[in-house]
């Protein structure tokens, strides 16, 4: 495809879902991309870490006055049950105007909507600036070698994106509804209490590490963090399993271990939020003469792009295309742009996600074509 035809975004999400890039599997997905980047005049880099893939492109000169950027991924997450989807999971058919894959929600589309809007807009009114794409095979995993990697290659090389859009899908039910200006932290902790096993029938002689496990998932779980700020809800603290893996009915274990999730708001810190953790199981090691071990996993900060020229920007382009106006929003789990709002403002907008990791992942086709002309319009705005 010459660089002075339109990019069609629907032909391009069909290719990338095409290629079963189940992370950290990259499948030949970047590749199509950087063929077409580079072909449309994209300076084109690769940025490889950790056996992950990753590509960043920028058309225009580096350190020009104005750097407006993309981010996403083309990693996918497992099919699952390949029996139970009812059309095959990379085959990105499309019938009664769905195209049905996995990532033809999360994100694929997203990906080859903004690629493509670029691709033209650069082509046909060249802007005074940049346009900058960073794309990771590794969002779906651990998530270390990714954009964290691609932000580390730009600030070593000297480039900049000023502000980003993460294109990721943002809308509950309707398309243009939601752009998320910000996302919760997210932690996992995990609990090992260690006591001392016995026979149930002389609990005397043993010291059972389960009442001290319970009760110190009752005092997490019961404790009100906050009542929510201005830009997001209430943080929340889910006990998501308790286990001792004991089968007898006539042995108090030696040990049993538990696992929680918090998503918290900007009223908190990941730091802030452990040191009230060990605050408490010092309380339940104490009271219960027990050993308690703890291991916590931060996978990001709370954080909020205020609303302002930005979002502003985006909502403008949405309600022009999709006659919606959207909702500001910071509800969710995490994503990419937790690492992107350490280099510049960023915000979020893409397709309906109700499919997304489903069996029959799916999206309509003229979404995505709508998803085009609403990057194109941003992209027309913040260059004028």
């Amino acid at each position: 495809m010459s660089s002075s035809s339109p990019v069609d975004p629907v032909d391009l999400t069909a290719r990338l879902v095409r290629c079963p890039s189940v992370t950290p599997a990259d499948a030949g997905a970047l590749d199509i991309l950087h063929t077409l980047l580079g072909d449309a005049g994209f300076s084109c880099e690769w940025a490889d870490r950790g056996g992950i893939r990753n590509l960043f492109a920028r058309w225009g000169a580096k350190g020009n006055t104005r750097s407006f950027g993309f981010n996403g991924h083309t990693d996918v997450v497992p099919i699952g049950d390949e029996a139970a989807w009812t059309m095959p999971p990379f085959g990105a058919e499309i019938k009664d105007g769905v195209m049905y894959g996995r990532g033809t929600t999360d994100m694929k589309s997203g990906v080859a909507a903004f690629v493509a809007a670029a691709v033209d807009f650069v082509s046909e009114t060249p802007p005074d600036g940049s346009v900058v794409i960073t794309i990771t095979g590794d969002e779906e995993g651990e998530s270390v070698d990714g954009t964290l990697a691609l932000l580390e290659h730009m600030e070593k090389h000297g480039e900049r994106m000023d502000v980003c859009l993460v294109g990721e899908p943002t809308c509950p039910n309707t398309m243009g509804e939601m752009i998320k200006i910000g996302r919760r932290g997210s932690m996992t902790v995990k609990f090992r209490v260690i006591g001392k096993q016995g026979h149930s029938a002389y609990p005397h002689r043993a010291n059972n590490p389960l009442p001290a496990m319970v009760r110190l998932m009752d005092r997490l779980a019961s404790h009100e963090l906050d009542k929510g700020t201005d830009h997001f809800d209430a943080s929340t603290l889910a006990v998501v399993t308790v286990d001792t893996g004991n089968p007898a009915t006539n042995v108090i274990p030696a040990e049993c271990s538990a696992t929680i999730n918090i998503r918290f708001n900007d009223t908190h810190s990941g730091a802030g939020l452990t040191d009230w953790i060990e605050g408490e199981v010092a309380a339940i090691r104490d009271a219960f003469g027990v050993q308690v071990e703890t291991q916590v996993k931060i996978s990001g900060e709370s954080f909020i792009t205020p609303p302002g020229d930005l979002s502003s920007m985006v909502s403008r382009a949405v309600e022009a295309v999709t006659g919606v106006t959207p909702e500001l929003s910071t509800t969710g789990g995490t994503s990419d742009a937790r690492f992107v709002k350490a280099h510049c403002p960023v915000v979020e907008f893409g397709l309906v996600g109700q499919s997304m990791h489903q069996v029959d992942e799916h999206v309509r086709v003229d979404h995505i074509q709508e998803l085009k002309l609403i990057y194109t319009r941003i992209l027309q705005d913040y260059f004028a």
